[in-house]
């Protein structure tokens, strides 16, 4: 099984930028076959998706609302997935996690069905 650890979150100003790591751990020789995905959850919101990046490392999906200011990269050498945030604003703030699946799909359709959540790192943007 592979475990998911994010880091890099962090306090911010609006339109600053940020660089979100997602780590696998454990059983990660099939993690590169795997779709990766990011997702945030806002203080009394439900979660919601933000961005996902699929085994074959130029296939990306992005929320409407991230278009044009976060990217998606992954380093399957390294076993880690990349959220890039830019041109932040005060919306952005959540706690943004990650999780992963072998069809993307799941992650940009169906991540309710998602188990294994980690603990998430935490993004605030100041206005």
């Amino acid at each position: 099984q592979v475990q998911l650890k994010e880091s890099g979150g962090g306090l911010v100003r609006t339109g600053g930028s940020l660089t979100l790591s997602c780590a696998a751990s454990g059983r990660t020789s099939s993690f590169s076959m795997y779709a990766v995905g990011w997702f945030r959850q806002a203080l009394g919101e439900e979660r919601e998706f933000v961005a996902a990046i699929n085994w074959r490392r130029g296939y990306t999906e992005f929320a409407d609302f991230v278009k044009g200011r976060f990217t998606i990269s992954r380093d399957n050498a390294r076993d880690v997935v990349f959220l890039q945030l830019n041109s932040l604003k005060p919306e952005d703030t959540a706690v943004y996690y990650c999780n992963a699946d072998p069809d993307i799909r799941t992650l940009t359709s169906s991540f309710s069905l998602l188990r294994n959540w980690g603990q998430g790192t935490q993004v605030t943007v100041s206005s």
